[in-house]
This record gives structure tokens, sequence and C-alpha cells, in this order.
């Protein structure tokens, strides 16, 4: 099978969304956001922060695992530098979300309890989740 990129362009300017590919519909969706409460320009932030920053320490961990980088003190410094940024950003999400780390963290544990209620990693229910297991 061969892709026509052409069409293929075409197709996704057509499946996307209206406040993804004009301004003024963006704006417009942003001050419905606001209106319902949302921290949009924090949110954003936050998830473009958290995405930039978990990619600069992927980058790290992947030349140390696939492409000879040292495992060093210099290096180790350098990943938790970037964790540190990513903390920052989570930050962000938290204040535009209203919560805590503390509950974030116990959203989390209460999430995994659930789905390993042996307190152990199992394949199966880590590939086969439950209703409501986000």
């Amino acid at each position: 099978m061969t892709i026509d990129f052409d069409k293929y362009v075409e197709f996704v300017g057509a499946v996307t969304s209206p406040a993804s590919r004009d301004t003024e519909e963006f704006v417009a969706r942003v001050n419905e956001l606001k209106s319902q409460g949302a921290d949009v320009q924090r949110l954003l932030t936050a998830a473009a922060g958290i995405t930039a920053e978990g990619g600069e320490f992927t980058e790290i961990v992947k030349k140390i695992a696939f492409q000879g980088k040292p495992y060093n003190e210099d290096n180790i410094f350098h990943m938790k530098r970037e964790l540190g940024d990513i903390l920052w950003y989570i930050a962000q999400a938290c204040i535009a979300l209203d919560i805590s780390f503390e509950e974030i963290a116990q959203m989390n544990f209460e999430k995994l309890t659930a789905r390993y209620p042996e307190g152990t990693f199992s394949i199966e229910r880590s590939e086969n989740r439950v209703a409501n297991d986000l």
C-alpha cells in the first residue's frame, strides 16, 4: 500500500478540531474553559513543560543506555536537575488543579493498590485493566 502524503495531510487537516486549527476557535475554547474554572494557561505551561523536560531526561537516559554516554556523577547530576525541572512543572499543574503533591501521591497509591491488590506487579493486571482504571 502506498500513502499519498498530500492526501494524508489533507485528511489530517479535516480531522483536526476547530480549536486546534483556528486561533479564534482556540481563544473561544480557552474562554469557555476559563468560565468553567480552568486555569488554562497554567495547565498548558505544565503540559508543555512536563513533556519537554521529560524528553530532556529521556535523552540523557537514551544516550547512557544506547550510545555509550557514561553513567557518572555529572550525568547523574544532570538527570536529577531535569527531574527538578519536571517537578517544577508538576507544581504548576498542582496549582492549576488546586491539589497538593501529597494528594497526587495518595491518588496514585490508591489507583495502584486497586490494580495490584496482592502488592506485587502483575503483567496480567498491567495489560488488562478493569473499568475506571485509568
